[in-house]
């Protein structure tokens, strides 16, 4: 038969084709919908006299922490983007399920393989009773080309790059959410640092009105106008004092440590210089309810992951379905190396293949039932995610309320214990009342400072919470957008960083991106 003529059987084969070729598509499961999900119309701890910052397009949308204008902050969280190797931890993750989606997508094209071998084997001949000295060597050459195409007729491959697809949605939200939490952490962590600063000044500061009492007290002595009891007091006082200065300088330095983990450098090599915390929280601007479904990386990964459990489902049903495989060969075949590329040589075959299981003991049934319910607990953790996400914001909306009515009452109280002491001092140096009077003065003074300087703590911490709660600057637009980058750990001998020398990171102000369904079903 000559090489070029299509003979009847290869006709049929591209009927069968053809047929492929239409029925390829015909997914099979349950098109993805977006779970349903409770919405409150409004936060209810918004309107209790909290006023939030209007309009919310002066927020910086990328660098959120830039609304603080510190800039220490902004160096930190600079390094922290690219040094923290949690993130990079799941930005490696990212890579990984992007990859996967290539490889799902594979499937749809042709699998082509090359190959060539060459044999040389021997034989003798035998007759009754003896060995013949005849025998027989063939050689055998082959070069031939192998193709097969399994058609996706029942959606097995669509749906399959359908869940790598969500998958990586997911991924490149867990490594937002993973950078955000990173982020919030380390500014959280900073200002629970700058608070320690503020205490230790207090506490310095205290430790030198107590040396000045005691001081006074050994005056009074010595003159016989006190006691040896109030200068044994005062000298307690001191001390006491002194001693808590020294505890705080404990948590400062574990603060410390703490920062030098979040931003990939060495605790031994890292040091903050000194700095009270002197600042106010910002008006934080809040969205629609609805909003956070789109702006909390958490919430759009677990709703990924429900997408990603529905394409599972049709993949299970897929299975019930039989498979076709076209597959075609050719090449050369000789058992002389010199012929091998002649046309005589020359060898083909193309057909079909259609397989289906008549009988599994149960088992596609099962996997469709695993992937049902797969699904099913997908979409309870996206439900939970998102109640959990309205809390988050509620309790740190509440935190703000309440914590901005007790600093101004705690001012007050500041106010009203410092002048305490100043009238009971003069008191007790004009000899009309005893060192115990003041002692108390000085232990309720210092206590109400002291309560003052933890208060501003809270509330920029709680402030750095809210905005963890809102999502930051992020949005489910950043899913399709993320590349998964991080750098290597800062070395052990990078040079130590002192003070606030660190140059303001500018602050994007584009406008909000137009946040887009991360869920959206298929048609």
């Amino acid at each position: 038969m000559p090489f070029n003529r299509i003979p009847v059987f290869p006709r049929k084969s591209a009927i069968v084709l053809a047929l492929a070729l239409t029925m390829a598509g015909c997914a099979v499961g349950p098109n993805y919908k977006r779970p349903d999900t409770a919405v409150p119309a409004s936060y209810k701890e918004a309107p209790e006299g909290w006023k939030v910052a209007q309009p919310s397009d002066r927020v910086d949308r990328g660098n959120w922490w830039a609304i603080y204008n510190d800039p220490q902050l902004n160096d930190l969280e600079t390094r922290l983007n690219t040094s923290n190797q949690t993130i990079a931890q799941y930005a490696a993750a990212y890579r990984q399920a992007r990859a996967l989606v290539s490889e799902a997508r594979a499937a749809y094209f042709p699998t082509l393989g090359l190959s060539a071998t060459g044999s040389r084997a021997g034989s003798s001949s035998r007759s009754s009773g003896s060995i013949s000295t005849g025998g027989s060597i063939n050689n055998n050459y082959d070069l031939s080309l192998d193709a097969s195409w399994e058609p996706d007729l029942w959606g097995t491959v669509s749906r399959t790059v359908g869940a790598q697809r969500a998958g990586e949605q997911s991924a490149a939200a867990d490594l937002a959410n993973a950078r955000l939490s990173a982020q919030g952490s380390l500014a959280q962590t900073y200002f629970q640092l700058r608070s320690l600063d503020a205490q230790q000044k207090l506490l310095d500061d205290t430790v030198a009105a107590y040396q000045r009492t005691l001081q006074l007290t050994q005056n009074q002595y010595a003159q016989g106008t006190a006691a040896r009891s109030d200068v044994i007091q005062a000298q307690t006082q001191l001390q006491s004092a002194q001693a808590s200065a020294i505890d705080n300088s404990v948590a400062r330095a574990q603060y410390e440590h703490a920062i030098a983990v979040l931003v990939g450098q060495p605790a031994s090599t890292f040091s903050l210089a000194s700095s009270p915390l002197d600042a106010t929280p910002p008006d934080v601007p809040l969205q629609v309810p609805s909003a956070i479904l789109e702006r909390r990386p958490d919430i759009a990964s677990a709703e990924r992951k429900a997408a990603q459990a529905n394409e599972q489902i049709g993949v299970a049903i897929a299975a019930f379905f039989p498979t076709l495989t076209l597959s075609a060969s050719g090449g050369f075949q000789s058992s002389i190396f010199s012929q091998l590329l002649s046309a005589p040589s020359r060898f083909w075959t193309l057909g079909p293949d259609l397989a289906a299981t008549i009988f599994d003991g149960g088992l596609r049934a099962a996997q469709t039932e695993a992937a049902r319910a797969s699904y099913d607990s997908a979409v309870a953790t996206y439900r939970q995610t998102v109640l959990t996400a309205f809390q988050d914001v509620e309790d740190n909306l509440a935190s703000q309320r309440i914590l901005a009515n007790e600093i101004g009452i705690q001012q007050q109280a500041v106010a009203s214990a410092q002048q305490a002491l100043a009238i009971v001092t003069n008191q007790y140096k004009s000899g009309t009342v005893g060192f115990i009077n003041v002692l108390t003065a000085q232990t309720t003074a210092f206590t109400a400072e002291q309560k003052l300087a933890n208060i501003a703590g809270e509330r920029m911490v709680s402030s750095v919470g809210l905005i963890k709660a809102l999502g930051g600057g992020w949005d489910t637009a950043q899913m399709d957008q993320e590349t998964g980058s991080a750098a290597a750990p800062v070395p052990a001998s990078a040079a130590v960083v002192k003070g606030s020398n660190a140059a303001l990171t500018p602050a994007q102000d584009s406008s909000t991106v137009a946040a887009t369904n991360g869920g959206t079903a298929k048609e």
